[in-house]
């Protein structure tokens, strides 16, 4: 494996710090930066952690410097759609300025590979149910458009200098490290098997159905929720792609298939040995009926395989975590 360090932007929240934990476990040098406003430090079982903004230039580039980074995956965001909408300037600050604040540093810095958490929020409600790479891009909330706006600049810096990246448009982030050594601790989370899992140990009283007459086999939104260790071993792999030689690339991350939302609260209950609390309610404004990732892509390009791709396992290790936590 390469010496050179790797930066990890985030690296203490909920995806970021399993993403950590795969590259301390292959031996790779990590530095976590981190201002621990949503993180856990408790959640880094490898790597040196430094307290801080990514917006901050002067920490930034003694970072870069010092640790001799060739390689930065960058997690650190606001992700909460809902909270984008009521603020929007937090959510262009912190996602959009602090990303371009980050890439002029890295290309200062002469870094060679930029990897970049991304989402499938850049297509808001997306015509056809299973989007591809080509699918228009069309976000219907700040959120979005921060991050779309960041893939913006990557993909013009990526053409304009050496540096290459890979950004991964990912779907329902879901579940906890299977050994249940670190998992989702955000606090109010909105995820919705995170939400489940508290349901079901009795950290919430009821969950909600947000529309049950969709256009769907149960009547309920249909989403693809993909493990966080599977999520994790993509961006693992997408470095090893960059380390190769690979051209830049945009490329969704998904399992290819979705859940409903009534599927995926019965299975919570049948993991959990009893039914959840469930509350019906009228669908919210800007939720698409289906969002499904088309994935041929990222497994043409990748030498990824996904080991968690069971509705069931998911639950489990959300359920576990919950019951189990540690921070």
């Amino acid at each position: 494996m390469s010496k050179d360090a790797i930066l990890v932007t985030g690296g203490a929240g909920y995806i970021g710090s399993h993403v950590v934990r795969q590259l301390g476990e292959q031996g790779e040098t990590v530095v976590i930066l981190d201002n621990l406003s949503t993180g856990f430090k408790e959640s880094l079982l490898y790597g040196e952690l430094i307290v801080g903004d990514t917006g901050d230039q002067v920490l930034v580039r003694k970072i870069l410097k010092e640790h001799n980074i060739k390689s930065v995956m960058h997690f650190a965001a606001h992700t909460i759609v809902p909270e984008s909408v009521e603020q929007p300037l937090k959510y262009y600050l912190n996602n959009t300025a602090n990303t371009r604040s980050l890439l002029e540093c890295c290309s200062e810095a002469g870094v060679d590979h930029f990897i970049f958490s991304s989402t499938a929020a850049v297509y808001g409600i997306a015509e056809e149910e299973a989007v591809t790479e080509e699918t228009k891009l069309s976000p219907i909330n700040p959120y979005g458009t921060s991050k779309l706006m960041s893939e913006w600049m990557l993909r013009d810096l990526s053409f304009a200098t050496p540096l290459r990246h890979v950004a991964l448009r990912y779907f329902n982030v879901a579940g906890s490290d299977p050994e249940g050594r670190i998992g989702q601790s955000t606090k109010n989370a909105t995820l919705l098997i995170k939400v489940a899992a508290e349901a079901a140990i009795g950290k919430r009283e009821k969950v909600y159905i947000f529309g049950t007459d969709y256009p769907t086999p149960d009547g309920t939104g249909v989403r693809d929720y993909i493990h966080v260790d599977d999520l994790a071993s993509a961006h693992v792999s997408a470095l090893n792609y960059l380390r190769q030689g690979g051209d830049s690339i945009t490329m969704n991350c998904g399992y290819g298939h979705g859940y409903s939302v009534r599927e995926v609260l019965d299975t919570v209950g049948k993991v959990n040995g009893k039914p959840l609390n469930i509350v019906e309610e009228p669908r919210r404004a800007g939720d698409p009926p289906a969002l499904i990732a088309k994935v041929d892509l990222i497994h043409k390009t990748l030498d990824w395989q996904p080991k968690y791709d069971d509705l069931e396992k998911i639950a489990e290790s959300s359920i576990n975590w919950e019951i189990n936590k540690k921070y």
